[in-house]
């Protein structure tokens, strides 16, 4: 099976240790390592970050900047310099590739610590999302959950009708 058919799901409690490490359940790590054993962790709301596959994030990212890239080069964006800016600041600073340990432990970076919102010793939430895996801070995640999961029959029938 392709990496990026595989179907990320479950809900698991972990804590945070001194480091901010944090563990990702083994049978999870084995469908994001790539063959060099990165992942890319994301920004993605205030309290959650994401982990993907690195094949997968890669070719996502690529062909979306690359339509950009020859978009600028053929005058198309020339009035909206100030968004090409911020989608830069966004890319430079959204993501960032990282390794797992052998025992599948993160070590969160700085930058997204304090994104995520969690201090060393406090516990967050590792969330399928079907094509990557989410860190939520428990307070973040309930919010979110309780703006979502009534949409959930009406999300699951639209895709899959």
């Amino acid at each position: 099976m392709a990496e990026h058919d595989q179907f990320i799901l479950g809900e698991f409690r972990r804590s945070l240790d001194d480091r901010y490490r944090v563990s990702i359940p083994l049978e999870i790590v084995e469908l994001l390592i790539s063959d060099g054993g990165e992942c890319i962790l994301a920004k993605e709301q205030p309290g959650s970050l994401s982990l993907w596959s690195a094949a997968l994030w890669k070719e996502k990212l690529d062909s979306g900047v690359e339509l950009v890239r020859s978009k600028m080069q053929a005058g198309r964006l020339d009035g909206r310099v100030e968004e090409v800016q911020r989608l830069g600041r966004l890319l430079s600073t959204r993501h960032r590739s990282v390794a797992l340990s052998g025992r599948g432990r993160l070590l969160i970076p700085e930058g997204f610590r304090e994104f995520l919102g969690v201090e060393p010793g406090s516990e967050v939430l590792i969330i399928g999302a079907a094509v990557c895996l989410e860190i939520w801070s428990p307070t973040a995640w309930v919010e979110h959950l309780a703006g979502t999961i009534p949409e959930f029959r009406r999300l699951l029938d639209e895709l899959a009708g």
